[in-house]
């Protein structure tokens, strides 16, 4: 596979839109969405519930099929992809959502190198990374307990190393501080921005949680289907 030219954007999004149902029925969601993302950011998503930040996400994130104009994620064209290219993109994306989706009869770890199965390692290695990868968010100690036995922060760091074990070039995240408090939802993206730092992946976060915008190298927002601000961050703002 040829290397990525770093100038290139992760996600390039031109005249976009998108419906849901058929006919009479028929409901447009996003309007004519255009969005750059370049290697590297951290862009957080805000808007008001029902503005099309989720469905946004999950068209990028390859969950959902494109309907019209051009989305090209990691040099991929989504629009009119087929389903074997759609599954060989989530390959190089990670994924954290709200609710965990951890499965209850697996342990920290097993949850984690699941994120591993459709890459071509060994057990042995795939146990390995999983194992270093709950080392880094802190959770060595609790690799072994199943979910019911770990807090919604836990949960959540849990969620975090299970997206990022694979070196995803980029991270979708759907509200990943929504169920917790203050303090673990900081910890939580302070988190998810050193690692994404450390491995070089994109963030793409959509959030209704106003106390972690400062993490965010730009912030867009979404207004009925319409992306409404993309306004880049002053970087001489260093306070936490």
């Amino acid at each position: 596979m040829q290397s990525r030219n770093q100038s290139e954007s992760v996600v390039s999004i031109q005249a976009l839109n998108h419906h849901y149902g058929q006919g009479r029925l028929q409901k447009q969601v996003l309007f004519d969405i255009n969005l750059e993302i370049q290697a590297g950011e951290i862009v957080i998503m805000t808007g008001p519930s029902g503005s099309g930040k989720t469905t946004l996400l999950s068209l990028i994130g390859s969950l959902r099929s494109a309907q019209s104009g051009s989305l090209r994620v990691l040099g991929q064209e989504l629009c009119g992809a087929n389903k074997t290219q759609m599954v060989e993109l989530r390959r190089n994306v990670g994924y954290i959502f709200q609710a965990h989706n951890l499965l209850k009869s697996l342990t920290a770890k097993q949850n984690v190198q699941m994120s591993l199965e459709l890459h071509d390692l060994s057990v042995d290695e795939a146990i390995a990374r999983a194992e270093a990868m709950l080392a880094a968010v802190g959770l060595d100690d609790r690799s072994t307990y199943y979910p019911e036995n770990l807090s919604g922060g836990q949960k959540q760091r849990v969620a975090i190393a299970r997206a990022l074990v694979s070196h995803p070039k980029l991270v979708l995240a759907d509200e990943p501080t929504a169920a917790l408090d203050k303090q673990s939802g900081r910890d939580v993206v302070e988190l998810m921005q050193r690692l994404a730092k450390e491995q070089g992946c994109t963030i793409l976060l959509v959030t209704h949680d106003n106390r972690i915008l400062d993490i965010a190298d730009r912030i867009v927002q979404m207004e009925d289907g319409y992306l409404a601000t993309n306004a880049q961050l002053a970087q001489t703002n260093t306070a936490a």
